[in-house]
């Protein structure tokens, strides 16, 4: 892909929350990342948006959901409105404007169950310059039951605000999708097998399936046509804005998976 057209900036909650607790956040991880994605926005105003993982305060409220009780998922909602309200307190202070989207208001369920943009809130936001924050939610289905969809599945449905030119960032606590010692440079639909079968046990405190869950989502955003990178937020230094450029112009101290529909497939995977 070339320079994105839009950029899903996704920080993955163990940068910045310990998930094995109940709302627990680190302030100045916190603001550090704030710094990031307000460095983007200013590079590239109204071709940003930030999702935040849902760290310890999306993991607390649906660990030991009852399966029978339909609006069991409901305290995600609240939650993660507290999580993207910090976020953009942070924003603010970082010079930007910020906007919290409570996905549920944005997005609704398709037949199948995935997710997908519903009005023009989100656009709308991009277009007045302004940087949408979002995290993962609850949506109802038709019957009125709430489904928890995680925050590596929300970058799905907004592929739709730049069709074939969205490039989907998912900082985490790793250097990518790795076999061993050694990150997986490439990944796509037809080509996943050798990646998700190198992924470590999820641990049991881990709502989402980790890495696997990521990965999982990351093809699926793949296949709508984006391209999807996952990468050690560390390694983002002073200046992120290589995170717009094509992925190959970007520092070779930055190792990455990178994962598309299309593509050469490395020779370690099959």
């Amino acid at each position: 892909m070339h320079t994105a057209d839009l950029l899903v900036l996704k920080i993955g909650g163990s940068l910045f929350s310990d998930k094995r607790l109940d709302r627990h956040l680190d302030p100045a991880a916190v603001r550090r990342y704030a710094r990031i994605a307000a460095d983007l926005h200013r590079a590239a105003p109204g071709r940003v948006v930030l999702v935040s993982g849902g760290g310890a305060y999306g993991h607390g409220a649906v660990r030991g959901l009852d399966p029978s009780e339909p609006f069991a998922a409901l305290a995600l909602t609240g939650a993660n409105a507290e999580l993207r309200w910090a976020w953009t307190v942070a924003l603010r202070e970082a010079g930007v404007a910020a906007f919290p989207v409570q996905f549920a208001a944005a997005a609704v369920l398709g037949p199948g169950g995935e997710a997908r943009l519903s009005g023009e809130s989100v656009a709308r936001l991009l277009a007045a310059g302004v940087l949408p924050v979002l995290s993962g939610d609850c949506l109802p289905d038709g019957s009125g039951r709430l489904h928890v969809v995680g925050s590596d599945r929300v970058p799905g449905a907004l592929t739709a605000l730049a069709p074939g030119a969205t490039r989907i960032v998912m900082l985490t606590d790793v250097d990518g999708v790795m076999d061993g010692d050694t990150v997986v440079p490439r990944l796509t639909p037809d080509g996943a097998g050798a990646g998700l079968r190198a992924l470590r046990e999820t641990p049991r405190w881990d709502t989402t399936g980790g890495m696997a869950g990521k990965l999982a989502a990351a093809l699926g955003h793949s296949r709508k046509g984006a391209e999807c990178v996952i990468l050690n937020g560390a390694r983002i230094g002073a200046d992120p804005a290589f995170l717009l450029d094509p992925v190959e112009k970007w520092p070779g101290n930055v190792p990455r998976t990178v994962v598309t529909a299309d593509g050469p497939v490395p020779e370690n995977v099959d």
